[in-house]
């Protein structure tokens, strides 16, 4: 059984190791049994933190978009080595015998950050190993039938659309994400 999470990273920059990833959330999104896909009835499993920066370069219009302080994660930052171990350890714990898929929109940044950093600093590696993920906006297009340059969030149907704002706080936008996720996925399409 494939158990999802919906992730969401707030960095300094575009790129992990010159840049720091500064806040991560995971929000468990539902299994899939290979014939039936189940929803959470809420998004209540969640783990939300973050990060002391790894380096001293930063982006300052990166951080104008998510508004974190990073001066303050400098002194109150978690240690990438326990948040990375802590988070892989959630994941595996929560996906028991199923296989843990990430879950974003776009896949490809937030995957490039989280596998790098659970490469780089969780004790036992990536729970998602180095090829679980799942792009919420290739969903959108292959259900749409749009061109994945037009399947952009601001450009979803609203039948699959949450409800939620998306404040580029990772908790807030890893559980509109996973709203979004359950409601492509559930979806029959055209």
């Amino acid at each position: 059984m494939d158990v999802y999470f919906s992730a969401d990273v707030e960095t300094d920059g575009p790129i992990p190791g010159p840049y720091s990833m500064l806040s991560v959330a995971l929000v468990f999104a539902g299994t899939y049994d290979g014939a039936k896909f189940v929803r959470p009835v809420s998004y209540d499993h969640h783990i939300y933190r973050e990060l002391r920066p790894i380096s001293p370069d930063f982006q300052p219009e990166a951080l104008a978009v998510n508004g974190l302080d990073r001066q303050k994660l400098m002194l109150t930052g978690g240690d990438p080595n326990y948040v990375m171990t802590e988070l892989a350890d959630w994941v595996r714990r929560l996906s028991g015998n199923g296989n843990p898929v990430l879950v974003a929109y776009p896949l490809g940044f937030d995957w490039t950050w989280l596998y790098w950093y659970f490469v780089r600093f969780s004790r036992n590696g990536s729970p998602f190993e180095y090829s679980r993920g799942f792009d919420i906006k290739t969903a959108v297009s292959v259900k749409t039938g749009r061109t994945l340059s037009t399947s952009s969030r601001s450009k979803l149907p609203d039948f699959v659309r949450s409800n939620r704002a998306h404040t580029h706080h990772a908790l807030d936008d890893a559980i509109e994400q996973a709203e979004v996720f359950a409601n492509i996925f559930s979806w029959r399409g055209n």
